[in-house]
């Protein structure tokens, strides 16, 4: 799918640009390339991840780095404590603090493979990366 460089009414005018310039999406920017907006769709269990206080996020990462699965679990109880999560709005809170238990059970079930540990280390270092931003 190619784009002409002429063509400058498509797209959004994105705000957020690394060099503080407004530019659009679509459109040539001053290096001559053109700007692509890239969206990372998340699938029901990574969404339900809470965006949580710093502290609490590196404290689950702690947890979930020795005993795989724990600080999943320790998350799941911050979303009924009103951390936000990308699905509230969608499924409600309960079932997001279900899929967050699922996500942990997960975690518990295949660490005995390792699979659940490097799972379960990733979902804290997810935690941690969603609280700083």
């Amino acid at each position: 799918m190619a784009q002409k460089e002429g063509v400058t009414g498509q797209g959004r005018i994105k705000t957020e640009d690394s060099l503080g310039a407004k530019t659009m999406a679509g459109a040539p920017s001053a290096g001559g390339g053109v700007v692509v907006e890239v969206r990372e769709k998340k699938g029901p269990l990574r969404a339900a991840i809470p965006t949580m206080p710093f502290p609490v996020a590196v404290i689950c990462l702690f947890l979930n780095t020795f005993i795989p699965g724990l600080g999943t679990f320790v998350s799941a109880f911050t979303v009924l404590c009103g951390a936000h999560s990308e699905l509230i709005s969608e499924r409600g809170v309960c079932c997001v603090f279900w899929l967050n238990v699922a996500a942990a059970l997960i975690q518990i079930l295949t660490a005995v493979i390792m699979v659940g540990w490097i799972m379960s280390i990733f979902w804290g270092m997810d935690m941690v990366i969603l609280a700083s931003q």
